[in-house]
């Protein structure tokens, strides 16, 4: 009896607990909305990377547990989210169908408040952000098993948008099925990429299955929850949207496989002090060009290049363009002077964008 009333008390105590955070998210919904009108005024954008950047650190740095730094930091970005579409629903195009990776990222990056739009393809992720039919748009950049996704880098370089977040999404490949019993599946489905990020465990596992390639591994989930004996491989987003069981998770070969989601749009986010500059240009093509007119201003600077890629140019066959990510803000005096310096080594240059730099997961 006293361990029974014991555990009422500490109800009533969640309880009452509960109600001051119900109080407070409202109070907080409130100032948000106050903060909206400050925007308008001022013509500022909604989505504020930089801002909310800032909200994170000081969770990471503030949290005296025991919940987890990320358990804390998904809680809150429900709840900007929400605060967000008080003032305007922010609509976010990815590339779909519902479950994809996209979705996954989209949805971990905005929240359940977010209006996310399914698109057919990357292309049209830039063109409805382009033509204002969204107001951003998130695109995978890289992967860190397959390396940098070619058709995203040439986009940057063709449409006149800027990258105004970064985002790094961990890929756990989850086998799938409608019944959850590994005996039922004769047929294991999904997008070829993730069929042969899996090859090990599948081989090992359903050796005797015949394999299904999909155009997405949301496709893929789609039929499993059609056919009994369907298992597909997907992601954990996937199994909620299409009422899928889970026969095993991360069944992945490589446990690094994370890929970094860049955000589009036409607003440049202020400094935060940790942030990332991508830039794309193209060099007279003579010796040591690079070294010179790249590598050295950098090095004199003492600025981090993290990356940098040579894609062919369209323009002109076997004549490259370059793509550099490095630490700092255009807005730092430092950035613009090496900027300026490189620039007059160019053929042309194009500043993709600045944003806060991302946490890899």
């Amino acid at each position: 009896m006293a361990s029974a009333k014991s555990l009422e008390d500490l109800r009533k105590k969640i309880d009452e607990i509960d109600r001051k955070i119900l109080d407070l998210v409202n109070e907080r919904g409130k100032i948000a909305l106050e903060v909206s009108g400050h925007k308008k005024q001022n013509s500022l954008s909604v989505y504020d990377p930089a801002r909310e950047k800032q909200i994170e650190k000081v969770l990471n740095e503030t949290n005296p547990g025991p919940l987890s730094n990320s358990f804390v930091i998904s809680i809150f970005r429900e709840i900007i989210s929400g605060c967000r579409a008080l003032q305007k629903p922010t609509r976010i195009a990815y590339l779909g169908p519902e479950g994809s990776f996209s979705n996954q990222a989209a949805f971990h990056k905005f929240g359940s408040s977010s209006a996310l739009i399914p698109v057919s393809s990357f292309e049209e992720v830039f063109e409805v952000v382009q033509r204002g039919r969204g107001d951003l748009g998130i695109v995978p950049v890289e992967n860190s098993v397959e390396g940098s996704i070619g058709s995203i880098l040439d986009m940057l370089l063709e449409w006149d948008l800027k990258i105004c977040a970064e985002y790094y999404e961990r890929i756990g490949h989850f086998l799938l099925s409608k019944t959850g019993r590994i005996e039922d599946i004769t047929k294991v489905a999904s997008h070829p990429q993730a069929l042969g990020q899996c090859r090990k465990w599948l081989g090992k596992n359903l050796g005797n299955a015949e394999y299904i390639e999909t155009p997405s591994t949301a496709a893929a989930a789609k039929m499993a929850s059609d056919e009994r004996d369907i298992a597909a491989v997907a992601g954990e987003y996937a199994a909620s949207l299409y009422r899928l069981r889970i026969l095993q998770s991360h069944i992945e070969d490589s446990t690094q496989n994370t890929t970094r989601f860049i955000i589009i749009g036409y607003k440049t986010p202020p400094p935060t002090g940790e942030d990332k500059t991508s830039v794309v240009f193209a060099i007279k093509d003579k010796p040591g060009a690079l070294h010179q007119s790249l590598f050295l201003p950098f090095a004199t600077a003492g600025i981090n290049l993290t990356k940098i890629e040579s894609r062919p140019s369209k323009s002109r066959p076997w004549e490259y363009v370059f793509f550099i990510d490095f630490i700092g803000h255009k807005d730092e005096k430092s950035v613009q002077k090496v900027l300026e310096e490189v620039e007059k080594s160019c053929i042309f240059l194009k500043v993709l964008g600045s944003y806060p730099l991302g946490k890899n997961k």
